[in-house]
């Protein structure tokens, strides 16, 4: 993350607090000079798991010239540009997108950019079309992009009346020291305090937030809560994607606190494993 991490004239977790999703954009379009900064920044990412990741950025108006018509079933109002990334159907795919397109999201933020992530709700043959997805690819979601509005759309009121921004679940519901059932406060997380908060503050589909933490032994298992049948019409388990956003977050911030390690796949002994909850990855201090 070291090198990535230049293109940036202020901390991650500054910009991280900065990101809202944005559902309506402004008609003005993305400059080609924009938009070769972005395919740039792309070309340093990588993931801390095997599946390759192809990029593409989708210009709406290009693409209907082309009869392809790309939809957000009035999800996203005047957004011209999308970021597509097909992933390789492999083990920890998922969470492999979810963490590298975060980090893009988190670059288009610093640009001054609008983002909203799309999981369920944009036309998927549609956007299949314009990505052409090789034998063995995935496109379980797009995120769209371009300046915002001034305006709210209807979506936003629907999901957000006052205007306030979603609320986020509270330290002791989703991090615990040495066993759940037990809360980690601040206070307790000494260092990795930042990187829970950047945790914590981060977007997932329907703002489930679904991830949990347990610290042992200074290390930082990620479990992942499953909301029942929330994934079934997908055909994907959109939660997972939510956790790869999650250890992007909290790798930004462990980092920027001078805490470096590696994340490692390895199931933990854990106690009082809630319903619905099973172990994904661990970061392991180096």
């Amino acid at each position: 993350m070291e090198d990535r991490e230049k293109a940036f004239s202020e901390p991650l977790s500054e910009v991280l607090k900065r990101r809202v999703s944005v559902r309506s954009y402004r008609p003005d379009p993305v400059s080609p000079g924009v938009r070769e900064k972005i395919a740039a920044y792309w070309n340093t990412l990588k993931g801390p798991f095997e599946p390759g990741l192809r990029f593409m950025l989708l210009d709406k108006r290009e693409l209907e010239a082309e009869g392809i018509r790309l939809g957000t079933y009035g999800f996203i109002q005047g957004a011209g540009l999308f970021a597509a990334a097909a992933v390789e159907d492999r083990e920890m795919a998922l969470e492999q997108l979810g963490y590298v397109l975060e980090a893009l999201v988190c670059y288009l933020t610093a640009l001054g950019l609008g983002t909203c992530w799309l999981g369920g709700s944009f036309n998927r043959k549609a956007f299949v079309e314009a990505v052409k997805p090789e034998k063995g690819e995935l496109l379980p979601a797009v995120v769209a992009v371009g300046y915002p509005g001034k305006s709210r759309t209807i979506v936003d009121f629907a999901l957000n009346p006052a205007g306030k921004g979603r609320k986020r679940k509270d330290w002791a519901e989703l991090f615990f020291d040495g066993a759940f059932g037990r809360p980690l406060g601040g206070r307790d997380a000494g260092a990795y305090a930042l990187a829970l908060e950047m945790v914590r503050i981060a977007p997932s589909a329907s703002n489930k937030q679904p991830w949990r933490i347990v610290q042992q032994d200074g290390e930082f298992h990620f479990y992942l809560r499953h909301s029942p049948r929330y994934s079934s019409l997908l055909g994907f388990d959109i939660q997972r994607i939510d956790m790869g956003i999650a250890m992007f977050h909290f790798e930004a911030g462990a980092k920027e606190a001078g805490l470096f390690g590696a994340w490692e796949t390895r199931g933990p002994d854990a106690y009082g494993v809630p319903e619905n909850t099973e172990y994904v990855v661990t970061w392991a201090p180096k």
